[in-house]
């Protein structure tokens, strides 16, 4: 149980830097559109910081908890019993894509990013036979996503395409980030498969 939870935590924080990592690059390849990103997303009529957080936690928790439960749950869950897993997770995560075009900040290069994030949170569905894990990591983004890039409590996007800088050490860095947690939750999605394999045989085996 504890190899588990510690796989699952892995997993949750790997794919949310894996999918902030991707952001950061594609905001160096492509200038970063701050007023379509925070088009709908002002939260400075709220009076304190700490009330700002507190909307982010609250926004992030339920974006979490319904998005993982109709799309992992509802929507991938049925087709993986009626089809296979590639079909399933294909469609949650066409399907996700699809319900978050209609965003300001839904500019073409953000389609794959969104579309990526969906097959892994499909992916870490699947291989965990539970909710929780995706839950987890997409909210640990979503808190990312509205405190930096949407509303700016966080601060704000200080870097310029690479066409002005060139190829630059937060570049690499951002690079090597980016590889390291996709490696790195690829590897949990695979421990997390192994591990559910390992105690759904160990109830069989103690049922019979």
């Amino acid at each position: 149980m504890n190899s588990w939870l510690n796989t699952t935590v892995l997993a949750a924080l790997s794919f949310a830097v894996t999918v902030h990592a991707s952001i950061v690059l594609l905001f160096r390849f492509i200038p970063y559109p701050t007023a379509a990103f925070r088009q709908g997303y002002d939260l400075y009529f709220i009076p304190s910081q700490e009330m700002r957080w507190l909307a982010v936690v609250i926004s992030a928790a339920s974006a979490a908890i319904c998005e993982e439960t109709g799309f992992r749950g509802f929507l991938q869950q049925p087709i993986e019993s009626r089809y296979n897993v590639p079909v399933a997770v294909f469609t949650s995560s066409l399907l996700f894509t699809a319900l978050h075009l209609t965003k300001s900040w839904a500019l073409l290069g953000m389609v794959p990013v969104v579309f990526d994030a969906g097959i892994l949170l499909g992916l870490i569905a699947w291989a965990s036979q539970s909710l929780i894990p995706g839950m987890i990591g997409h909210f640990v983004m979503d808190v990312g996503l509205f405190a930096y890039w949407w509303t700016g409590i966080a601060g704000a996007f200080p870097q310029h395409a690479i066409s002005e800088t060139g190829v630059d050490r937060s570049f690499v860095i951002t690079s090597c980030i980016f590889v390291a947690s996709l490696v790195i939750v690829l590897i949990a999605i695979f421990k997390l498969r192994q591990t559910r394999q390992f105690l759904s045989k160990g109830v069989s085996q103690g049922g019979t």
